[in-house]
């Protein structure tokens, strides 16, 4: 674990505003600065950031928090390694504080597992520029046009074709075959029953790569974590690439092929055009089209597509023209759409992909098909209409409910509208029969969406729709000055907000340790919050919390007030005299309640009449 008192100096080091500029362009807009949210789709600049209290806020999705929060949603990691990131980019030095023992022994097995992926990319790398053995795996590389430059630049490699030469190496490295294992590089030997052979004292296993060119995948900070390797033997068996097993480092779904190197590119043209294999990326890159990747696999898994959606607006599918491409793209589809990715599909000429475009007729060839390339609607059309089914009634319905399901996926309105006009017109059917196959196809989409969904890293803030306007006043003064939490904290606080149903962000600020006056400190405490907290905390912050919310007029003119007094303790006693009214009309409606439902004695019903009439005597006098 990371101390409480180095997060706050890491946050003091890095300005909120330079670290999003180093992403993308933000604009001045009087004391703060404002771009299109990077993590939604949008036409109008709803993202904020409050260089004075060091805070991010998206009105339009809600993301919201500070740097910490920046660098999770933008990078995808999480909160330590966000820490460790800023730590590492204003020269401070993380020790962190001592872990459980279980969380010892998987952060020394991470550490190990990434130095044996680093020295095995070596181990292979160097097998393939160096040994014998190699040769043909050098000639392939030349057939294909890889340089012995490209071959250094993606450290790419050679498996010996040998049962355990990399066992025998790593072995020999100090490495342990527990950490073997794990790693995902060796597979231990089962018996006919299915059963492994693998015992500390009698391992039985076997090296995974063999005989085959090897592409380390890399995560987006350019660590070895898995490897891909390509067959050279036209009678080698298995498939014609092998992949490592999902380990403690890599899981299949979540990881782009190179956009360790790729991702400033995506970020400038904001548009991701998306290989099949990882030879047409590397050709594609070192051709000069830098804005490439690939998935791990022929289709997108929606954690891909949001971690594509934090650098590029659009997709550019440049799978192989032939029928398994296409089914590839089809299958991308869902989880693109629904990360708010406008999607076109380039065609490769017949007998060609990526590689062998670029390789025959250069860059410009291939650029051109990019450039070329269709909205996957019409794409999808043209192919329909080629198709004797389409020219019957039964096939055109059939494909227009084929492309109402595709629709539905779509959660932007206005980008759904624009499609839906495109289809109709083409279709030759009326907006309201497709809106209606549309709405026969959410539910089913709806399903389908929620049972791909995994944890998102952006979350509502429910805590703010239902918060009074005194509560959402109470927290910013809670948050930002230090004359009112020290007047609060000489109150019986907790008593007070814990009995209040939209009490509980005042709870969490109230027993947070930071300093009001140092926003490096606000940011920290923030930090330490769940997403649904941070966001609404930085809702609260920044001085455009009342921004685009023109039907919260009370909270307006109070938040007006505050500035023009310039005395917000005065307020803060108001405040307070508030929540202590609505604690009161709280215990009288319940009073009420057993009056009404909890069928009392005659007595007992005189005795909570007795006090009901005595709450608000006391509601009455503190509105006098």
């Amino acid at each position: 674990m990371i101390p409480e008192h180095l997060i706050e100096q890491i946050a003091q080091a890095n300005d909120i505003v330079d670290v999003i500029s180093s992403y993308f362009p933000l604009k001045r807009a009087g004391s703060a600065y404002k771009a299109r949210c990077p993590f939604h789709q949008e036409k109008t600049a709803s993202f904020n950031v409050n260089p004075a209290r060091q805070i991010f806020k998206c009105f339009g999705c809600g993301a919201g928090g500070g740097v910490f929060k920046f660098v999770e949603l933008y990078e995808n990691v999480n909160f330590p390694e966000a820490v460790k990131r800023l730590a590492a980019k204003a020269g401070i030095r993380v020790e962190e504080e001592p872990l459980t023992a279980e969380e010892d022994a998987k952060q020394k097995m991470r550490r190990r597992l990434l130095a044996l992926h680093a020295a095995a990319a070596e181990w292979f790398h160097t097998n393939l520029l160096r040994t014998k053995a190699a040769q043909h795996a050098r000639d392939y590389l030349k057939s294909r046009g890889l340089t012995g430059e490209v071959a250094k630049s993606w450290k790419l490699g050679y498996a010996p074709e040998s049962w355990d030469a990399l066992t025998n190496w790593a072995r020999s490295e100090g490495y342990r075959d527990d950490e073997l294992i794990a790693s995902g590089l060796v597979t231990v030997k089962e018996d006919e029953e299915g059963e492994n052979h693998y015992t500390h004292s009698s391992p039985h296993f076997y090296d995974r790569f063999r005989d085959r060119l090897m592409f380390p995948i890399c995560n987006d900070i350019g660590e070895v974590i898995a490897f891909s390797g390509r067959v050279l033997s036209k009678e080698a068996f298995g498939g014609k690439y092998v992949n490592s097993p999902e380990t403690p480092l890599f899981v299949k779904g979540n990881v782009l092929f190179g956009i360790h190197k790729t991702k400033r590119a995506l970020i400038d043209k904001k548009a991701a055009i998306v290989c099949e294999g990882q030879i047409d990326l590397i050709t594609a890159f070192e051709a000069g089209v830098q804005n490439v990747t690939a998935p791990q696999g022929t289709a997108f898994t929606p954690q891909q597509a949001r971690i594509l959606k934090r650098f590029a607006d659009e997709v550019i599918l440049c799978f192989d023209s032939d029928a398994a491409g296409l089914k590839a793209a089809e299958r991308s589809l869902p989880a693109l759409l629904e990360a708010n990715l406008a999607v076109r599909v380039a065609e490769m000429p017949a007998g060609h992909d990526p590689d062998s475009l670029i390789r025959s007729e250069g860059a410009e060839a291939f650029i051109q098909q990019i450039a070329q390339a269709r909205d996957f609607f019409d794409f999808q059309i043209a192919r329909a209409v080629a198709t004797p089914e389409f020219a019957t009634p039964k096939g055109k319905a059939a494909f227009a409910r084929k492309m109402a399901e595709s629709v539905a996926l779509v959660a932007d309105p206005v980008l759904r509208e624009a499609i839906i006009r495109n289809i109709t017109a083409q279709l030759e059917i009326t907006s309201t029969q497709f809106v209606a196959l549309i709405n026969e196809a959410l539910p089913r989409q709806n399903r389908l969406k929620t049972a791909r969904q995994t944890e998102d890293h952006i979350e509502a803030a429910p805590r703010l729709a239902v918060m009074t306007n005194t509560t959402r006043g109470l927290c910013r003064l809670a948050l930002v000055n230090s004359q009112a939490r020290d007047w609060l904290s000489s109150r019986p606080w907790e008593n007070l907000f814990s009995s209040l149903p939209d009490g509980d962000l005042l709870l969490t600020i109230m027993r947070g340790k930071f300093d009001p006056s140092n926003p490096a400190s606000v940011g920290a405490f923030i930090a330490t919050c769940n997403n649904s907290e941070q966001s609404a905390l930085a809702e609260i912050v920044a001085d455009q919390i009342v921004q685009d919310r023109a039907t919260d007029k009370d909270y307006l003119s109070e938040h007006a007030r505050i500035k023009i007094k310039g005395d917000p303790l005065r307020w803060l006693l108001d405040c307070w005299r508030d929540m202590e009214r609505r604690q009161l009309e709280l215990k009288r409606d319940a009073i009420n309640a057993r009056i009404r439902t909890g069928n009392p004695t005659p007595s007992e019903e005189v005795e909570l009449y007795r006090q009901s009439w005595e709450i608000q005597q006391q509601i009455n006098a503190m509105r006098a």
